[in-house]
């Protein structure tokens, strides 16, 4: 059985990686990127670039879109030559951006009028764990659609849960992402608060990974922190947009969630201060600037 054709919409830190491992696996890949030199860099890798939404879905059988919000969805997928003018028998769209799980449906909704299917399948890691095919995907849609293109899943991830309806997957990634931003917070708090008392942060880190209370993120990220490298997998700027995010879509379910709202403005204070080109886990210094009396 042949492997199914591929696009990639958005071919930013993500996008890039996921197209690297698809390529080096195997497949036929289309990308397409507003920036074009962006897309151009996986030239040498054996991808063709597309000039739109609509050449890149011509192409394929399954189109990835990996972009900023709900808003760039819709413009690539209905915009002028967007994915919809590209329509034709068995495609398929599957949306990894961080999004509304509101809009998710929303759009997913547009798609069937247009008769064409769409999951959304966000993921969990960043570009390191896409080229090596080890991204955790949440996946939401029809779960045929789904069966049948698992193989793609499989390329990319090393899990992959099925969650249910279109928005499913974004409603689960939202929970994820609260998650990591308030842990990144917690972590610098914490990390203030120990070179405030005068210890090694380090001593903090290796009692803190000693016990069940450690995080992936205070293994792999907190050494980091605590060194001042913030070369960013995913900047502090896009962190403040997946708390919008959420708290957009809490709103829309009737939810209050304090911390939320609190992560949200300190995240926003931060980029006013100039961290938002960071790693996100630079918040310790916007924390490490605001704590100081």
């Amino acid at each position: 059985m042949s492997l199914d054709k591929i696009g990639i919409i958005g071919t930013g830190m993500l996008g890039k990686a996921v197209a690297t491992r698809l390529l080096k696996s195997g497949y036929q890949l289309t990308v397409y990127n507003r920036t074009r030199e962006k897309a151009d860099k996986l030239k040498t890798l054996g991808a063709s670039v597309a000039d739109s939404p609509k050449d890149v879905a011509k192409s394929s059988d399954f189109v990835i879109t990996i972009v900023k919000d709900a808003f760039a969805v819709e413009a690539v997928s209905f915009g002028k030559d967007g994915i919809a003018d590209g329509k034709h028998d068995g495609l398929v769209v599957a949306d990894m951006s961080t999004t509304n799980p509101v809009s998710t449906r929303e759009i997913a909704k547009k798609y069937a009028e247009k008769g064409i299917s769409m999951l959304d399948i966000p993921v969990m890691g960043g570009p390191a764990q896409a080229e090596n095919g080890e991204l955790v995907i949440m996946v939401g849609g029809n779960k045929s659609v789904y069966e049948n293109h698992k193989k793609i899943f499989d390329t990319i991830g090393s899990k992959t849960f099925y969650l249910g309806e279109n928005g499913s997957g974004h409603a689960m990634k939202l929970a994820m992402n609260l998650q990591i931003s308030i842990l990144a917070l917690s972590l610098s708090e914490s990390i203030t608060l120990v070179r405030g008392a005068g210890l090694d942060p380090e001593t903090f880190l290796e009692i803190l990974n000693s016990t069940y209370f450690k995080t992936g993120m205070s293994v792999n990220k907190g050494p980091k922190m605590i060194k001042g490298d913030f070369k960013p997998t995913f900047t502090l700027k896009m962190m403040k947009k997946d708390l919008d995010t959420i708290n957009q879509a809490a709103e829309k379910f009737n939810l209050s969630l304090p911390m939320t709202t609190l992560a949200n403005k300190l995240y926003q204070d931060a980029i006013e201060n100039g961290f938002g080109e960071l790693d996100y886990t630079g918040i310790l210094e916007f924390v490490k600037k605001t704590s100081m009396k």
